[in-house]
C-alpha cells in the first residue's frame, strides 16, 4: 500500500496515540521501539509473530496477532496510524482508520516524526544499507555519541533493531523501496552503491538512479556525502555533490578515493585493511565479519564518523567490536561437522558477495547453498543473475518464489533461477516446496562444509531445521 506523505511531517508531539499496522517488520518496529520510548502511547498489529515484537513487548507495547478493526481500540482525532507498504488495500485496520478519519502515515513519514529534532546520518544504496548503518551504530556507540539509531536488522551488540539515543545524532537505514528516503532531509549521507532494484515502484532503471540524484539533493546544504566511488553508481554523484557545495567523502580500494582500504586481507571468519586517509596511514582495522563487501561498509561508517571530528580509535574499536546483524551472514550453528549461515542477500550482487565470503569462512570445505527468490518482479528482472552468482557455489537448491506483497505468475517461478545456475545439473536442484528444502540440504552436505540459506523471505527458517536434522544424523 503506497500512502502519501503529508507536505508537513508532524513531530512526535503532535501524533497523539499511534497503532502500526505491520509493527512486527523491521522498519515499523524499529520506529514503534524509539516512539514507546519517548513515551507515546503505541500499539500495533501483525499477520505473524516476528523476532522483533518480544522487545517491544517488553517496552509495554500490545503487539496483536492477525488483523481486525477492534484493534485500533477508541483511537479517535488526533491519533495516528503508521501504515507498512506491505499492507494490502482491503487491510481491515486500515479500512477502518480510514472511516473514522484517523491521520494515516507511510512508514517514511513515521520515521521522519522521530528525526525532527536530530542532526540524521542516512545510510543510503541498492546493497549494504544494514551492515553500513549497523557499523556507524556501533562505531558512534564505542565514541559515546549515543545516537538514536533506527536499523533493518537486530544489532548484536544490543540485542535489537532500534534504540532512542541521548545524543543528537540519528542513524537510519533510508530505503529507497518505496521512496522513503526522500522525506528524511538528512545532515550526512552514505550511498554504499547505486545498481538497479524496486524498478516495481521506479518502473525503469533510469528512474531508480534519478532517485538517487534526488536523495543527494535532499542533503542539508552544511552538510556532507560519503560515497562508495568503486562503484560506478555511487561515483556518479560525485558532480551532483559539487553542483550543490557539498563535501564528497569518497571511500573504496582504488586510488581515486579519498578513504581507501589497502592490504585487504579475507582470512577464516575475518576481514583486514589498513586505512589511509588521502595518503595518510590511520591504522589497521580487523573486523570480525568476512567479506570484502563488509569492508567496504565499514569504510564508509568510518568516513562518516571521521567527517563528524570522531577519534579514530574510537571508531575503530566499535567496528572491531561489531559481531554482525541478524540475517547477515549470520553463524546459525554447527552439527555433524557442517556450518549453518543465513543471510538477506536477494540481489545477484548481495549473492556474489556473502558467496566470496561464505568461501573464506568454509576454508577447504565446500560451500552448499540454498537460495529463496523474493517477489515475482525481481525474480523476472533478475532471475538469470541470480543464478549465474550462485554459480559460485558447490551445490545449489533453488526453491520457489516468495511472493511478499504480490501474487503468483506460473511463468516465473523458482526454475527460473535453478535453470541459470551454471553448474553441473547434479548439483543443482529446484525443490520447490520450503519444507523439502531442509532434507535437500542435510542430503547434499558432508562433514567440513557450509551451508549458507540466502534471500529476504521465509528461508531464514531453514537454518534451524538442517541443525535438527543433522544433530539426529549423528546421533546428537
Amino acid at each position: 500500500m503506497r500512502l502519501p506523505v503529508p507536505e508537513v511531517v508532524p513531530g512526535v508531539a503532535e501524533l497523539g496515540r499511534v497503532h502500526f499496522v505491520g509493527i512486527g517488520g523491521a522498519g515499523l518496529s524499529a520506529i514503534a521501539r524509539i516512539m514507546a520510548a519517548r513515551g507515546v502511547e503505541v500499539t500495533g498489529s501483525d499477520d505473524h509473530d516476528t523476532p522483533f515484537l518480544p522487545s517491544l513487548r517488553e517496552l509495554g507495547v500490545t503487539c496483536h496477532l492477525g488483523y481486525d478493526p477492534a484493534h485500533l481500540g477508541d483511537l479517535g482525532p488526533g491519533d495516528s496510524v503508521v501504515v507498512t507498504t506491505a499492507a494490502r488495500e482491503d487491510n481491515p485496520e486500515v479500512l477502518e482508520a480510514r472511516r473514522r478519519g484517523l491521520r494515516l502515515l507511510p512508514r517514511s513519514a513515521g520515521l521522519a516524526s522521530v528525526m525532527a529534532d536530530r542532526r540524521v546520518l542516512a545510510v543510503a544504496g541498492t546493497h549494504g544499507k544494514t551492515t553500513t548503518t549497523s557499523l556507524l551504530t556501533v562505531a558512534l556507540l564505542a565514541c559515546d555519541a549515543d545516537p538514536t539509531y533506527a536499523v533493518g536488522g537486530v544489532l548484536s551488540a544490543t540485542g535489537r533493531n532500534a534504540d532512542a539515543g541521548a545524543g543528537d545524532l540519528f542513524v537510519a537505514e533510508a530505503d529507497e523501496s518505496d521512496g522513503a528516503f526522500l522525506v528524511y532531509r538528512p545532515h550526512a549521507a552514505i550511498v554504499t552503491n547505486v545498481g538497479a532494484d524496486h524498478l516495481d515502484t521506479w518502473g525503469t532503471e533510469e528512474a531508480y538512479r534519478a532517485a538517487f540524484a534526488e536523495f543527494v539533493g535532499t542533503i542539508d546544504a552544511d552538510g556532507f556525502l560519503v560515497a562508495c566511488v568503486d562503484d560506478p553508481g555511487a561515483e556518479a554523484l560525485r558532480p551532483l555533490a559539487a553542483a550543490r557545495g557539498l563535501e564528497l567523502v569518497g571511500v573504496g580500494e582504488g586510488e581515486h578515493a579519498d578513504l581507501r582500504a589497502v592490504d585487504v586481507v579475507l582470512e577464516g571468519t575475518t576481514s583486514s585493511f589498513t586505512v589511509v586517509d588521502r595518503g595518510h596511514e590511520l591504522g589497521r582495522v580487523r573486523l570480525a565479519i568476512p567479506g570484502r563487501h563488509y569492508v567496504l561498509d565499514a569504510l564508509a561508517a568510518l568516513g562518516v564518523g571521521l567527517r563528524l571530528g570522531l577519534p579514530f580509535e574510537g571508531l575503530r574499536t566499535g567496528l572491531e567490536g561489531f559481531g554482525g546483524t541478524g540475517r547477515r551472514m549470520e553463524s546459525k550453528g554447527e552439527a555433524g561437522g557442517v556450518r549453518v549461515y543465513d543471510s538477506y542477500a536477494h540481489q545477484p550482487i548481495e549473492i556474489a558477495g556473502d558467496l566470496e565470503a561464505a568461501r573464506s569462512v568454509a576454508g577447504e570445505g565446500r560451500v552448499v547453498v540454498a537460495f529463496q527468490p523474493h517477489l515475482v518482479s525481481r525474480t523476472r528482472l533478475f532471475g538469470a543473475g541470480m543464478g549465474a552468482a550462485l554459480g559460485a557455489a558447490d551445490e545449489v537448491v533453488v526453491c520457489d518464489v516468495y511472493l511478499a506483497r504480490e501474487d503468483a505468475d506460473p511463468a516465473v517461478t523458482g526454475a527460473l533461477v535453478a535453470d541459470h545456475v551454471p553448474l553441473a545439473p547434479e548439483r543443482v536442484a529446484f525443490v520447490p516446496d520450503l519444507d523439502d528444502v531442509p532434507a535437500a540440504l542435510v542430503a547434499r552436505a558432508r562433514p567440513g562444509d557450509l551451508v549458507l540459506t540466502l534471500g529476504a523471505g521465509s528461508i531464514t527458517e531453514v537454518g534451524p531445521r538442517v541443525l535438527a536434522l543433522l544433530r539426529e544424523g549423528s546421533g546428537g
